[in-house]
């Protein structure tokens, strides 16, 4: 018996060691990510641009892009981010603290949560799970709202579980949190928030038959605290924003799921990229996928009798719920529109559940059921690894590139509309820009899947888990300093940087096309842009308005200025590069190219005051 506790000892000791050391790899790898890179193109610079706007003129009701009404998405983000700039000045870091702060509070309430319903390992593995997964941090690089929209639907569902755990005035602060939790939901996507939590809540109260408590959820005190919470801004929006209620709830809410938003600048994923994805997304805690539906398989018998005597568990009711709200949101985006990261609110729920099957079989010894999804992970790192390597070894005679974005094919993989799509781009000379991350992801899934193997023989199994845990830490250090070598392809910020110390206040720039190609230019120069047949997707609906500032133009209003003695510089995609040399001709001078991307005047006195 005292050898045995000296072993259960050093075991507990090597877990907190390794716990540690997993946990500090994730802090650092998300804090040092809020610094760089450059705020990317598109949605990235658009959304963190509208939250400059908004701390620049103290106008917190209506977003505006470039001076133009911006009123397809709810504001809390934005307010957030106004916040951060008013107090950290407009910079990479203030733009991404919002994210980093929302990832904490998710990662705590997973371990707050899990331990409660499964014990202190779970509740550790939880917390580890839902931020190291590649779907997680991948989808808060860029300014969207997913994490925060995370966090307030668990926030809601879990003060939803609290309440019914309860009885009288003790349940009464539970059920107001769930209010106040979808109203901030609101406040950060849309109706899709109180959807989210009242979707799955229905579904268990009628499954348990919890619903006959109806009488206790405080429906109508709750509702005036959801309003109380969501209203106010919406009716200012209306009353300030001719149109507002028919754009935001009927275009940006209903058509959109329907599929018959406008304008059309959206896709839905194939039926089996949707479902197919959520592996990659869940890497690399989707390999026990198969232990959570062995777990499920075994605990469903047993919940169904407790559920007849009415005396679940704390854990049932999670289980129930989680499998319940990943479910709801799941089916609900396969039949509406959706982006990749649409379904960024189940990754909690799944972290949850596969973090209660890890941790339960662990506890049972049940190594032989654990180590398939091991064999899996070893066989997914030797390839991961075997590719990376491969690509190094035909780069080592390459010289770097400083812009990688001079040496990527142009393959067009799923129309460049997917996440990842420019990975299928990378060639031999790209990896000599990516040596360092290369080597270091490659390193990593070459070593740590087989040493996580082999604790878990060992039957050493909280250290084995969270080794996994490490080496993703370490391969999304390895992908932010490949997103950083990224910078000059994804972000217009090395062009702005060339153009801000020669503008004049006369001097006018345009971007040729959508904003969205150069929306990292607008908001490193922080000065308007005209848009040269730039009267499209988010900027249509605003710039039909009577302020709408007048920096539309079409080429032949173009033309007229290009040609007049005003300084002119344009902003030309690479896809538009031979359209503009065929209309402006000998009379465009380059500035500066950057990934294909480039800057060009009117003026050789522009030219000259290049630095």
């Amino acid at each position: 018996m005292a050898s045995q506790a000296v072993v259960v000892s050093e075991h507990e000791t090597g877990f907190s060691r390794v716990a540690v050391i997993a946990i500090v790899l994730l802090a650092l790898v998300y804090i040092a990510s809020a610094f760089s890179p450059a705020l990317l193109d598109d949605a990235d610079s658009t959304h963190a641009e509208a939250a400059r706007e908004m701390a620049a003129t103290g106008d917190f009701v209506t977003l505006k892009v470039n001076g133009v009404r911006y009123l397809e998405k709810a504001p809390l983000m934005y307010w957030a981010v106004a916040l951060c700039y008013r107090v950290f000045g407009v910079n990479e870091f203030a733009t991404r603290l919002p994210l980093l702060l929302a990832t904490l509070a998710v990662a705590l309430l997973a371990f707050r949560w899990g331990r409660h319903a499964f014990g202190d390992r779970a509740g550790l593995y939880a917390s580890l799970f839902v931020s190291s997964c590649a779907g997680f941090y991948l989808f808060t690089r860029i300014l969207i709202p997913e994490a925060i929209l995370t966090l307030w639907i668990a926030l809601g569902l879990c003060c939803f579980l609290s309440a019914l755990e309860q009885s009288g005035k003790a349940a009464r602060w539970w059920w107001y949190g769930v209010y106040a939790s979808a109203a901030l939901g609101v406040l950060t996507k849309g109706l899709v928030a109180p959807v989210f939590i009242a979707g799955p809540a229905f579904l268990y109260l009628l499954i348990t038959g919890e619903w006959r408590r109806w009488r206790e959820f405080r429906i109508f005190g709750g509702t005036l605290v959801l309003l109380a919470i969501a209203a106010p801004w919406h009716i200012l929006a209306g009353v300030r924003n001719e149109g507002f209620f028919w754009f935001y709830f009927v275009n940006e809410h209903f058509l959109r799921f329907l599929g018959r938003r406008y304008p059309k600048d959206y896709n839905k994923l194939p039926a089996i990229a949707y479902w197919t994805m959520h592996l990659v997304w869940l890497f690399p805690w989707s390999v026990f996928l198969w232990s959570l539906v062995s777990r499920t398989r075994s605990w469903f018998p047993e919940s169904c009798q407790r559920l007849r005597d009415q005396r679940l568990t704390p854990a049932d009711r999670l289980r129930l719920l989680c499998w319940l709200w990943a479910g709801f949101i799941l089916l609900f985006f396969a039949f509406s529109t959706n982006q990749e990261y649409y379904t960024f609110p189940v990754y909690f729920p799944f972290a949850l559940l596969i973090a209660d099957a890890v941790a339960h079989t662990e506890r049972e010894d049940r190594r032989r059921q654990l180590l398939p999804a091991h064999a899996v992970l070893v066989a997914v790192g030797i390839a991961c690894a075997g590719a990376l390597f491969s690509g190094l070894w035909s780069a080592r005679n390459l010289p770097f590139v400083d812009d990688i974005g001079t040496v990527l094919a142009r393959r067009g993989v799923g129309d460049y509309t997917l996440s990842m799509s420019h990975f299928f781009d990378l060639t031999g000379a790209a990896f000599a820009a990516l040596r360092l991350p290369a080597a270091l992801a490659a390193i990593a899934f070459a070593i740590g899947p087989v040493v996580a193997l082999v604790l878990r023989r060992k039957g050493r199994h909280s250290q084995s888990t969270l080794v996994i845990a490490a080496t993703m830490a370490t391969f999304l250090f390895a992908a932010h300093v490949a997103l950083e070598r990224f910078e000059p392809f994804l972000s217009s910020k090395p062009l702005a940087n060339v153009l801000r110390p020669q503008l004049k206040d006369a001097d006018r720039v345009f971007i040729y096309g959508d904003q969205a190609w150069g929306s990292s230019l607008l908001f490193y120069l922080q000065r308007p842009i005209y848009l040269v047949n730039g009267r499209s997707t988010s900027m249509e609906f605003g710039s039909k308005f009577p302020d709408a500032p007048r920096i539309f133009l079409d080429d032949s209003q173009f033309l007229e200025v290009w040609n007049s003695d005003a300084t002119a510089y344009l902003f030309v995609p690479r896809e538009r590069r031979e359209q503009v040399t065929a209309l402006l001709g000998d009379s465009a001078m380059l500035v500066k190219e950057s990934s294909g991307k480039a800057i060009y005047t009117n003026r050789t006195t522009a030219l000259s005051a290049r630095p």
